[in-house]
């Protein structure tokens, strides 16, 4: 167990066939905790068939329970299909402040 992850998986007679990892970590702007999707999957065959919408509703109810601010995630500008479905849940491009514009995501490999 990693304290602060949870972890949903979507079955169909059975067998799983989508899956979303989170992780709690915390608004610095709102002094309160939030929950990062780090990973969603559905399985090629049941994309388009609410499975995603289904994960990410999991997902939001423990945040909820959780007292959590708000849901972030990172995604691939090109993956539209998956752009579409998370605007399509409420989700927006992250802006801090909308005069200095939207903010990036980085990294440094260690």
């Amino acid at each position: 167990r990693i304290p602060g992850a949870a972890s949903f998986i979507a079955w169909l007679d059975g067998q799983p066939i989508g899956l979303i990892n989170c992780f709690e970590g915390y608004s610095t702007f709102k002094a309160k905790p939030l929950l990062n999707v780090h990973d969603i999957a559905v399985l090629d065959g049941y994309r388009g068939q609410g499975v995603g919408q289904a994960l990410l509703q999991a997902a939001e109810a423990h945040a909820l329970s959780r007292g959590c601010c708000k849901l972030t995630l990172e995604v691939l500008s090109g993956n539209s299909s998956a752009m579409s479905s998370y605007k399509r849940f409420g989700f927006e491009q992250y802006e801090l402040d909308p005069a200095a514009g939207q903010a990036q995501f980085m990294q440094k490999w260690l």
